[in-house]
Formats: C-alpha cells, structure tokens, sequence
C-alpha cells in the first residue's frame, strides 16, 4: 500500500458515525464557497477520498445543497463529514477535523477563493481557483466520463 493510498479513519465529536477512506491524494485542500462556510461553521477543509465505508450508516443525514453536491453529517451530533456528488461519482471531500490522524497532508488548494471573506488569509503558496474555475472543472469532468 503506497502513501497515496492509505486508509484513513474517523468520525464524528459522539462516536455514533465511523468511516475508513483511501486518500486519493496526500493533500488537504480548502473550500471558501458560502455554503460551505455555513456548513463547517468557517472554511471547510477536506481531503480527497475514494472508497468511504461507513461502519453503520442510521445516523447519517444527508442534505443536497446543491443539484450536484450533498452534504453528509451525523444526525446525532451534526459533525460535517463529507461532500460528494448526488451522482454518487467523483471523489468523496472528507472532512479534515473528523480525520483521525491526518499526519504528513500537504495544504495543497483553495477553492472559491473569489467567495473568501477579506478578514482573514492562509500564508504560504499553493493552488487557488475561483468559483468559475471550478465548476468548469467539474463539467469537463463530467464530460469526460460520457
């Protein structure tokens, strides 16, 4: 099992929600969008994943926020777990606080730089797009799977 291919563990703040993933990539990247703000109560850091089991999936809520994207967290103590796609395609964007150990990711990208509010600003360089950006992304994407 390479780096990149690691199994990763977590869950939510009252246990009722653990999940395994493979990290697709040893990355952490950030999402600035306004609705990913609301949902994690700041900006929401994820880590690419593929492969997510949920040891016992009762205590999943699921909410599409979008007509592409859901958002999933534990109806018991509303830990924001994951984004993926409705489609259920693409990788799944697991939520970096409910890793169990996250060591050795790299702060890669930011996404919706152009929702970020000015009061605040992560230092160092790295990948950043604007919303535009990323959704044409994901329509090529979704393009190439046809």
């Amino acid at each position: 099992m390479t780096a990149a291919a690691e199994k990763l563990s977590g869950g939510c703040l009252c246990g009722a929600v653990r999940f395994a993933a493979v990290a697709e990539k040893r990355e952490m990247d950030v999402c600035h969008c306004n609705m990913c703000r609301r949902w994690s109560g700041g900006v929401l850091m994820t880590v690419p994943c593929t492969d997510v089991e949920v040891a016992d999936d009762t205590q999943l809520g699921v909410y599409p926020s979008s007509e592409w994207g859901e958002r999933v967290f534990c109806r018991a103590c509303g830990t924001s777990l994951f984004w993926r796609q409705r489609s259920g395609e693409g990788h799944v964007a697991v939520a970096f606080p409910s890793l169990d150990n996250a060591v050795g990711l790299a702060f890669a990208e930011e996404i919706f730089i152009d929702e970020k509010p000015e009061l605040y600003a992560f230092v160092g360089e790295r990948r950043r797009k604007t919303g535009e950006q990323v959704i044409a992304e994901f329509h090529a994407a979704q393009e190439g799977r046809q």
